[in-house]
């Protein structure tokens, strides 16, 4: 016990117990803060400025190659979800690539400042040298760069770096209720049909952007996708990533030397994510012969509403693929004047293979862009939110492709006539393209 031979003194102590309490409360709770920062931007620190003006050449390609040959960046965006920093998507070699840094122009003083980068490659490689990576750098003090430039030395010509925009600085009010991200087009896609057919889907469910990260494609295909363009529906993302990668059209690495899979595919699906982050309330992330096909509801509208009421603190809503055999068919919707162009009707394709015991079904999503921060194909790796899964009386991937139960005889399969619902409007909307494109 302590005994004080004057009052003074008593309140001193105490006053000193006091602060020095609040002291340690607030160090803990820095401490804390700074914890939950370093697990997702462990290495990441600001170094002193480069005396540097701010200069280098902007980068003109969507997949701009660093002087490693190790590294590939595709876009540099601002994301403050966790602490002030810049998330640059990009391809890297899993076990070459140790150390990059960020180079920021500072627009006050024209001068560059460089940030040690933390080096994120995403868990989902599949073997593969290759995948893709989150190159994350926090930000200068009193600085809000509108330029980046990655570099593996915190020492060097700012003049030889490409600089890259840091995109989402701005806040902006949606310009889409809903983006489509597919990914990736290549093998000179031709299934022209089809897809005019997945298109206006869509738009009847409710999409207004489809973004297409596009590698090759047939001639026909091209014109049908300038039609989409100029309508202001399609956005391509040019992704000539076999001009620096050797790619597989397999999703699993195979001993056979190539580099990274499905053309990059989760690599262009993170981009789409970030890309539409602050422009659209939801992004879709399937492929072109896919369709997230409502039972429940109309549209995805009513649909998404509907499921976030039930589940307010989810971000992530994951459909159950289903497959439709494009080998098995129904003379109804024989459309003539569709059978010259190439590709699958849809419309005729109404039976679906029953599920495979012990098999898991793989999945499709919706997400709320800004609650997701990373994703793979069937699933998110990280997110601030919970994923749900979507039961299949509410809605279904209609996923018209060749079969996977190939041996399985008519009577088998489930007849699902879903899709007739829109049979009217998507007769009349597909027509409308042909005749502008194809016919």
């Amino acid at each position: 016990m302590m005994h004080c031979g004057k009052k003074n003194i008593c309140g001193v102590i105490a006053c000193i117990l006091i602060f020095a309490t609040i002291f340690i409360s607030s160090w803990k709770d820095v401490q804390q803060q700074n914890n939950i920062t370093r697990k997702h931007f462990p290495q990441a620190t600001t170094t002193s400025p480069a005396y540097q003006s701010c200069r280098g050449e902007p980068a003109q390609n969507v997949i701009t190659p660093l002087k490693d040959n190790r590294t590939f960046i595709i876009s540099a965006y601002f994301d403050n979800r966790e602490s002030k920093a810049t998330r640059v998507i990009g391809i890297v070699h899993h076990a070459e690539v140790k150390e990059l840094y960020c180079w920021f122009c500072c627009q006050d003083d024209r001068k560059m400042y460089v940030s040690k980068a933390t080096i994120d490659v995403h868990s989902d490689r599949f073997g593969f040298p290759y995948g893709a990576a989150d190159i994350i750098c926090l930000e200068p003090e009193g600085c809000d760069p509108t330029h980046v430039s990655v570099h593996q030395s915190p020492h060097g010509n700012i003049d030889q770096l490409p600089r890259f925009e840091i995109k989402n600085r701005k806040t902006e009010t949606f310009s889409a209720d809903f983006t489509v991200c597919i990914s990736t087009m290549f093998g000179n896609y031709n299934n022209v049909l089809q897809f005019i057919q997945s298109m206006e889907m869509y738009k009847i469910l409710g999409v207004q952007k489809v973004v297409i990260y596009k590698n090759n494609c047939s001639h026909l295909m091209e014109k049908v996708l300038k039609f989409y363009v100029e309508e202001g529906t399609v956005e391509i993302i040019p992704w000539p990533i076999n001009s620096h990668l050797k790619v597989s059209s397999k999703w699993l690495f195979m001993q056979d030397g190539t580099h990274i899979g499905y053309y990059g595919q989760i690599t262009a699906l993170n981009d789409c994510i970030y890309r539409n982050m602050r422009r659209s309330r939801f992004v879709l992330l399937n492929d072109a012969d896919e369709i997230i096909l409502p039972l429940k509801h109309s549209d995805w509208k009513t649909m998404m509403s509907s499921l976030q009421q039930q589940h307010p603190r989810a971000g992530v809503f994951l459909f159950e693929n289903h497959i439709f055999p494009e080998t098995v068919s129904t003379h109804m919707f024989n459309i003539s004047s569709w059978n010259t162009v190439p590709g699958v009707n849809i419309l005729q394709h109404v039976h679906r293979e029953p599920d495979r015991k012990k098999v898991f079904n793989p999945r499709k999503m919706i997400i709320d862009p800004r609650k997701v921060i990373q994703t793979s194909v069937h699933s998110v790796l990280r997110a601030y939110a919970d994923s749900v899964y979507v039961p299949m009386d509410v809605a279904l991937i209609y996923h018209c492709r060749v079969p996977l139960q190939g041996h399985l005889p008519r009577e088998a399969l489930i007849r699902d006539t879903t899709l007739w619902r829109y049979n009217s409007s998507l007769i009349t909307n597909v027509n409308k393209v042909l005749y502008q494109t194809v016919l």
